[in-house]
C-alpha cells in the first residue's frame, strides 16, 4: 500500500511541500524506468546470447531477431524470450543438464569447455572454448541495473578463467574527462583517487578511447614508464585496457587487472573483446535511464529560442513548467540557456539545459521569486523582484550570490534572465590581487576636469597616504630623480600633446629610497584630436632592477675569474709544453722500442699534472717514469716539474727505485708543510737492464703495468706502496720482472680507462681486452691501435708509455 506524500502535510512549509512533490514525482520516474530497463535488458540479453554464440556483431545480432520475428510472425519481444529459453534448455553434447546463466560470483558454465587455470592458454582456437561462458555473461549483464553491477558481473565471470582481480569502467563526458561509472575488487581510497581522470598523456585508459585500440600491459617495469599505473605495477602484474563502442564513437573503456604475470595469449584477448562488446549495450541502456528522457530542446519553439539564446549577451534561460495531474504547477525545467548564463555553482550555458529548477536549487520553493514566476506564467505581467541572496554548498564551501531577476511569460513558458551583483565584487578582488602580486596600480587623469583618481596599490607604490589624495602630472616632477626628468618629461608631452602612448621607467625618491618605476599609459580623444582623458598604469620595478644589477656584478665578477682561469692555462699549459714537448713519438732506447702518447684533457680551463720519463742511464740501463699529481692548473704542473727531475736526479746519482720513491715522498710531505690544500701524486718508477732483460719496477698508489705477452693481457701485481704525499710512515717495495722478445708493457695514467659512471675495474678488463687485440698479433702502429679501440673519455689527461722487446 502506498501513501501519498501529501497527504497530512495541509500544515507544512511550501519548501517542504515542493521537495515532497519532488520525491513523488522521482519515484513515478523510478518505476516507469525500471519497467523500461526490463523490457530494454530482455533485448540486450537476446543480443548477447546471439554474439556468443553465433559470433555476431550487435547490429547483426538486432537484424537477426528482428528477420526471425518476422518470419515466423512473432514479436521482437517473443522471438527475444524464445532464443532466451533456448539457452536454458539446450542440452550439453557430454550431458543432458541444463546450462543456467551466470550469476554474479558464479564460477563459469559447463559450456565454457576446457578453459585452463589463470595464466594458462586455453586449448581451442579463437573464443570457441569460451562459447559458454559469454552466453552466461550475456544473461548476467541483461540483470545488470548499474554500470557498478556490470563491474562486478565481469569480475565473477573472468576471475577463475583468466586470473581477472579488478575491473574498472569509465565512461567520457562531453569535456572530455573521463570519469569511473563501475569497479569491483578495486578499494574505495584507490577509486576515489582514479575517479576523475583528464585527458592527459600516459594514461592507458584515454589512450584507449582515443585511439579505438586495446592497450595490453604486460610488462610492469615498462608501463610504468609509459603509462600512469592504477595502483603499484607489483599489485596486477598484467593489465588490459578495451574501448567500449558506442552509438558513434567510443564512449568509455573497461580495465581489466590481473595478478597473472602471464601475457594475454590469442583466446583470452579474443574473450576480453567479445565481454567487452556484450558490455557496450547493456552500458548505453544504462546511461539513457540514468540521462532521462529529453536531453534538448523538445520542439521547434524550445530550438528557436535557443538559437536567439546563442547570440545573446548576459544571462538568460527558458523555463517550461511541469504541472501535477491537478494542473498545479510543481517545478520548472530549463529548456534553453544563453551562453553567459552562470549559476553559484559555475554551472554554464548548455550545462544547466534539461535541469529542473528545484532539484537543482530546491531553497527557492517558497520564495518571492517562485511566486513571482507563478505570476508571471499567470498573469503574462513582467516579474521584477528585489535583489535576493541565494546560498548553495559548492565542493563542501557555502557559497553565497545576491541575484536580480526578470521573468517574462512567452508562449506558456517563461523567460528568466538575472545580474548577479556579487560578480562585480569578486572582479574587484580579483584585480585588487593582480595589481598587489605584480606591483602596480592604475590610474586615471580627466584633462578636462583636471581630476585624478589612483587605485589602492598606487599609493604603496609611491609610499604615499591615501589620504593625501593621488598626485597630479604636475607634482609628479618633484619626486623623480633629477637625471630621469627629461626624458618622463618628453614623452608625456607627447602623451598630452600628440596622443602618443607611452612606456617610460623612470626613478623616484622617497622616506625608503630609490625606487625604480615604470608608467604605462595611453590617452583618449575627442572628435578633434585632443587628449581628454589618460588611463594608464604604474608598476615598481625596484626588485627586478636590483636582481638586475646583481645579476650584472655576477657576470662581471664571471668574467674576471673567467681571464684570470685562461691566462693561468695558458702559462701552465706553456710550462707543461716545456716539460713534456712531444705529444707522441716512438724512440729507440737500449735494445727497446719505446711509443709514447700524451693527450691533455679537452674540457675545463686548467692543465692537468700528468706526466712520463724515459731516459737512458749512463750504466747503460733505462729508465721509465708514469705519474700523475691530483688536481689542474699551475700548481699541479709545479709539482709534476718537481716529481719528474728530483726522480731522474736521484736515480742517475745511484739510489735505488725504492729509497727514491721513498724521498719523493719525503719531498711531498715537505713541500706541503702548513699548505692548506696537500699536494699528493701517484707514480710508477721501473729500471731496465738489457742484458737480463730484467725489469725491476715500484709503485706509489698507482695503476698497475699491463703486460701483453703471447696474445693475452696481465695486470703485474703490484707492491707495497701508497700515494705521495699521504703518509711520512709508508714503505714502497720493489718488484722485477723478466721481459722476453715480443712483450709489450704498459705503464699509464687513469684518463685511459675512466668513463664516467663505471667501475675501475671495468676500465681495467676494457683495457685488457683491447691490449691482447692491438698488441697481440704483432701489427703495426699497436698504441695508436689501441687508443682508437679504447676513445678516452677526454675528461682527464693520457699519458701511455709502450715498452716493446722486439723478437729476436
Amino acid at each position: 500500500m502506498q501513501t501519498d506524500p501529501m497527504a497530512g502535510a495541509d500544515d507544512a512549509s511550501p519548501e517542504v511541500l515542493a521537495l515532497a512533490k519532488v520525491v513523488a514525482r522521482l519515484r513515478a520516474e523510478v518505476a516507469e524506468l525500471e519497467g523500461l530497463a526490463a523490457t530494454t535488458a530482455v533485448l540486450e540479453r537476446a543480443k548477447g546470447v546471439l554474439m556468443a554464440r553465433d559470433g555476431l556483431s550487435a547490429d547483426a545480432a538486432y537484424e537477426a531477431l528482428s528477420a526471425a520475428a518476422a518470419l515466423r510472425g512473432r514479436t521482437l519481444m517473443e522471438e527475444c524470450w524464445i532464443v532466451l529459453g533456448g539457452i536454458r534448455s539446450r542440452p550439453h553434447p557430454a550431458k543432458a543438464a541444463p546450462a543456467a546463466p551466470l550469476a554474479v560470483g558464479a564460477a563459469p558454465p559447463p559450456e565454457a569447455g576446457p578453459v585452463s587455470g589463470p595464466g594458462h592458454p586455453a586449448t581451442g582456437g579463437g573464443d570457441a572454448p569460451f562459447r559458454g561462458l559469454l552466453a552466461g555473461l550475456a544473461a548476467s549483464l541483461a540483470g545488470a541495473r548499474s554500470p557498478q553491477d556490470t563491474a562486478g558481473i565481469l569480475r565473477a565471470a573472468l576471475r577463475v578463467p583468466l586470473g581477472v582481480e579488478g575491473v574498472m569502467i569509465y565512461k567520457l563526458d562531453e569535456a572530455g574527462r573521463l570519469g569511473l561509472i563501475g569497479h569491483a575488487g578495486i578499494d574505495a581510497v584507490l577509486a576515489a583517487q582514479w575517479r576523475d581522470v583528464p585527458p592527459v598523456s600516459g594514461v592507458a585508459a584515454v589512450e584507449v578511447i582515443a585511439s579505438g585500440e586495446p592497450r595490453w600491459l604486460q610488462d610492469p617495469e615498462r608501463d610504468a614508464e609509459d603509462y600512469r599505473l592504477i595502483g603499484p605495477p607489483q599489485r596486477w602484474s598484467t593489465r588490459a585496457w578495451l574501448p567500449v563502442p558506442g552509438e558513434e564513437r567510443v564512449s568509455g573503456a573497461i580495465g581489466f587487472l590481473r595478478t597473472v604475470p602471464d601475457p594475454f595469449d590469442a583466446a583470452h584477448r579474443a574473450l576480453l573483446v567479445r565481454a567487452v562488446r556484450l558490455c557496450g549495450g547493456s552500458l548505453r541502456v544504462l546511461e539513457r535511464h540514468e540521462d532521462g528522457p529529453g536531453d534538448g530542446p523538445g520542439d521547434e519553439e524550445v530550438a528557436a529560442v535557443q538559437k536567439i539564446f546563442d547570440v545573446l549577451s548576459g544571462a538568460a534561460i527558458l523555463l517550461s513548467p511541469l504541472r501535477s495531474p491537478t494542473g498545479e504547477v510543481e517545478d520548472y525545467r530549463i529548456e534553453a540557456a544563453a551562453p553567459e548564463s552562470v549559476d553559484v555553482a559555475g554551472r554554464r550555458g548548455k550545462e544547466l539545459v534539461g535541469r529542473r529548477v528545484l532539484e537543482t536549487y530546491p531553497t527557492i520553493a517558497g520564495t518571492p521569486l517562485w511566486h513571482g514566476y507563478l505570476d508571471a506564467l499567470e498573469t503574462g505581467s513582467a516579474y521584477e523582484g528585489e535583489p535576493f541572496s541565494y546560498r548553495e554548498v559548492v565542493a563542501g564551501i557555502p557559497e553565497t550570490s545576491l541575484y536580480s531577476v526578470r521573468a517574462t511569460r512567452l508562449a506558456g513558458r517563461l523567460v528568466v534572465s538575472w545580474i548577479r551583483h556579487d560578480a562585480g565584487a569578486r572582479e574587484a578582488s580579483r584585480l585588487a590581487a593582480v595589481q598587489r602580486l605584480g606591483n602596480l596600480g592604475w590610474a586615471d587623469w580627466s584633462l578636462t576636469t583636471d581630476t585624478v583618481n589612483w587605485s589602492e596599490q598606487v599609493y604603496a607604490i609611491f609610499d604615499r597616504p591615501p589620504e593625501q589624495g593621488p598626485m597630479t602630472l604636475e607634482e609628479l616632477p618633484r619626486h623623480l630623480v633629477p637625471d630621469d626628468l627629461p626624458a618622463l618629461a618628453e614623452a608625456v608631452r607627447r602623451l598630452l600633446g600628440e596622443g602618443a602612448p607611452i612606456d617610460q621607467p623612470f626613478r623616484i625618491t622617497t622616506d625608503s629610497g630609490v625606487r625604480h618605476l615604470r608608467i604605462v599609459a595611453e590617452a583618449e580623444t575627442d572628435a578633434f584630436g585632443a587628449p581628454v582623458e589618460v588611463h594608464g598604469f604604474f608598476q615598481d620595478l625596484s626588485r627586478q632592477r636590483d636582481a638586475e644589477l646583481a645579476l650584472r656584478e655576477s657576470e662581471r665578477a664571471v668574467l674576471v675569474q673567467r681571464g684570470v682561469l685562461k691566462a693561468e692555462r695558458a702559462i701552465a699549459a706553456r710550462l707543461q709544453h716545456a716539460l713534456l714537448p712531444v705529444p707522441e713519438q716512438s724512440i729507440e732506447l737500449v735494445g727497446l722500442r719505446v711509443d709514447i702518447a700524451y693527450m691533455p684533457s679537452d674540457s675545463g680551463v686548467n692543465v692537468g699534472g700528468d706526466w712520463y720519463s724515459a731516459i737512458e742511464l749512463p750504466d747503460g740501463s733505462a729508465l721509465f717514469v708514469v705519474g700523475d699529481v691530483a688536481g689542474h692548473g699551475l700548481d699541479a704542473v709545479g709539482t709534476m716539474a718537481q716529481l719528474r727531475f728530483t726522480a731522474k736526479g736521484m736515480i742517475i746519482t745511484g739510489s735505488a727505485l725504492p729509497d727514491a720513491m721513498a724521498r719523493l715522498n719525503t719531498l711531498l710531505l715537505h713541500t706541503a708543510a702548513g699548505v692548506p690544500s696537500a699536494a699528493t701524486a701517484t707514480m710508477i718508477m721501473a729500471r731496465y737492464w738489457p742484458a737480463e732483460r730484467r725489469l725491476a719496477w715500484v709503485r706509489a698508489g698507482h695503476l698497475p703495468p699491463l703486460l701483453v705477452r703471447g696474445g693475452g693481457a696481465r695486470f703485474l701485481p703490484p707492491p707495497e706502496g701508497i700515494l705521495l704525499g699521504a703518509s711520512a710512515d709508508s714503505v714502497y717495495a720493489q718488484e722485477t720482472l723478466e721481459l722476453e722478445p715480443g712483450d709489450h708493457l704498459l705503464l699509464y695514467t687513469d684518463g685511459l680507462i675512466e668513463v664516467p659512471e663505471e667501475s675501475m675495474d671495468r676500465g681495467l678488463g676494457r683495457l685488457a681486452e683491447a691490449a691482447a687485440e692491438a698488441m697481440g698479433g704483432g701489427t703495426e702502429e699497436p698504441l695508436a691501435r689501441l687508443l682508437a679501440q679504447l676513445r678516452p673519455a677526454g675528461r682527464d689527461d693520457v699519458c701511455v708509455l709502450d715498452i716493446h722487446v722486439p723478437p729476436c
